[in-house]
């Protein structure tokens, strides 16, 4: 058995990794972020709200195979393992069980091996331009070249954090640039991302400003920093961080490939601890650091015998961890909380809403979690009405909202339940319904302002408003639907105020240049976001322009 083990433990410790993520994947079911991806990959594109394209098109390639969570999953847990296979051949001095034991300390590792959530392509994406970078670096050649390039492609097409990759490695070797085949290499990535800028500059690059100036600012709290660096530690264990971590930083890198790792493993770290300033930073968003992390601390390990015993406690404690949290996603077992939550009783939870909707779709307020889980587990399409004071998201682009207008549908969300027609109590709490007859949501309509000037206390403003043939039959059908134009002004989510226009949505159609004055000389003086959306029936506001500041003195 023992010379078995010796002879087979590559084949056995792939092998396993991969059954575990399938089986998870087959008994585990989806969580809002997975449904929502489900419902990008029904809705092919170029480009998302949230992210590039990469892993709608794996959904949608697993899921015609299988029409459940496994589908859902299948590509990803497949990544999963051929993630560990070329990170251990990132390895010059290989020990296999030693690689194995910081392999299975690594929660996350096993987490992103069966969730069909960008994080699993994106390390996949990551150790394979690491790869691709090393191959280029001992031949420079047109062959190596392309597959550099297709490297960076794919990781751009996956999640933007990729450019941070490619931005330290460049950095570790700034001699690559005076070589011609680089520049060749990034002339080949502009020409193979250019469908997603397009994408970008027809949406009004609304995914790089929703990043940059939306996800995360807001008002410094002490905690963002603190909460950062124990989710990082976290993030490299949970246990076995506090030796990998040093381990990492503590070898001297023997290689330019190495040096490669080693810059992105600290440029992404001080990188987002310089975001958590600004504000809130999730952990999961440094996750390419796993891969030098895994590299870096085995070669330094290697040698550090002291090092090892610690280590293969900690990785042994974290397993029973981890394999006890794998168990309790899948089981109803222990405590409520916010994690069992999100992996258990949405199929019940959204058949209890079905059994009482019927046939009807339900549009949820202010909630793409909700919609998508619904969609997947009642089969029925659903769509997010959201606010125009809560961030927007693609179901403000996809067009469920069109195939709505007109419908019978049902209006449902959790809050304020009382001032629903109707409910119904699920496993997850109560949600509140009301029938609507005939669905008549506006977002659609493009508020674009053409002229903007602040004087004296007084806005003046010249506004077009674009809408499809769509929308203009159906306000011309509608004239008596209660519409009206509202001006909003906010500070982060709070609403300052509203200013009700008298500007009905079946004016908009195909105005132009039309001039509006507002008195705003009520506010107090400060820095205001403010954007326009239409108030229909009693929906809440829906988008319908940009953001913009305004200043008041």
């Amino acid at each position: 058995m023992l010379s078995f083990l010796q002879k087979h433990h590559r084949s056995l410790f792939y092998t396993t990794w991969l059954v575990l993520a399938l089986a998870q994947a087959a008994s585990t079911e989806l969580i809002a972020d997975e449904a929502y991806y489900w419902v990008y990959s029904k809705f092919l594109s170029w480009g998302y709200f949230d992210h590039p394209p990469m892993i709608a098109l794996l959904i949608k390639c697993g899921y015609s195979f299988f029409h459940n969570e496994s589908g859902v999953r299948l590509i990803c847990a497949l990544l999963s393992v051929f993630t560990l296979v070329i990170i251990e051949s990132l390895i010059d001095k290989k020990n296999p069980f030693l690689f194995y034991t910081i392999a299975l300390s690594i929660g996350f590792l096993q987490i992103a091996g069966f969730l069909a959530v960008p994080d699993t392509p994106l390390l996949f994406f990551t150790v394979v331009f690491f790869y691709c970078y090393r191959l280029f670096l001992q031949t420079i050649n047109w062959r190596n070249a392309l597959l550099l390039a297709f490297s960076i492609v794919f990781l751009f097409y996956t999640k933007y954090h990729g450019l941070l990759v490619v931005l330290f490695t460049i950095l570790s070797n700034l001699k690559l640039l005076r070589r011609w085949q680089i520049w060749l290499v990034a002339v080949f990535v502009l020409i193979l991302f250019s469908p997603h800028l397009f994408w970008q500059w027809q949406n009004d690059w609304v995914s790089f400003r929703y990043h940059l100036f939306e996800s995360n600012v807001s008002v410094y709290k002490f905690s963002y920093t603190t909460e950062y660096l124990l989710g990082q530690i976290l993030l490299c264990g949970p246990l076995a961080g506090f030796i990998l971590l040093p381990a990492a930083f503590l070898y001297r890198a023997k290689n330019e490939t190495e040096k490669a790792l080693k810059f992105t493993l600290a440029g992404m770290l001080v990188f987002f601890l310089l975001s958590s300033f600004r504000g809130k930073v999730e952990a999961n968003w440094t996750l390419p650091v796993l891969i030098p992390l895994i590299v870096l601390s085995h070669q330094f390990l290697l040698t550090k015998f002291s090092w090892l015993n610690p280590l293969r406690i900690i990785s042994i404690i974290s397993l029973l961890l981890i394999m006890a949290g794998r168990i309790y996603l899948v089981v109803d077992i222990g405590p409520d909380n916010s994690v069992k939550q999100r992996f258990q009783h949405n199929k019940d939870w959204a058949m209890a809403i079905a059994k009482k909707t019927g046939d009807r779709p339900v549009v949820f307020y202010n909630s793409y979690q909700r919609a998508s889980l619904y969609w997947f587990y009642s089969g029925k399409p659903s769509h997010s009405h959201n606010a125009y004071w809560e961030r927007r998201n693609n179901y403000n682009f996809w067009p469920t909202e069109d195939q709505l207008l007109g419908n019978q549908v049902y209006i449902a969300d959790v809050n304020n339940i009382s001032s629903f027609q109707d409910s119904v109590q699920t496993i997850k709490g109560w949600v509140g319904l009301t029938s609507d007859s005939s669905y008549a949501a506006l977002g659609k309509i493009i508020i674009v302002l053409d002229k903007i000037n602040l004087s004296s206390g007084n806005l003046d403003i010249e506004l077009s408003a674009n809408s499809s043939e769509e929308y203009h039959s159906f306000l011309f059908l509608t004239p008596a639907l209660q519409t009206e134009l509202v001006f909003g002004v906010f500070k982060g989510k709070e609403t300052v105020k509203e200013f009700y226009t008298g500007i009905k949505a079946q004016q908009l159609t195909g105005l132009k240049n039309y001039p509006l004055s507002l008195n705003l000389s009520g506010l107090s003086p400060g820095k205001y976001d403010c954007r326009f959306g239409l108030k229909v029936k009693d929906y809440l506001i829906t988008h319908n322009s940009k953001k913009f500041q305004l200043v008041i003195p």
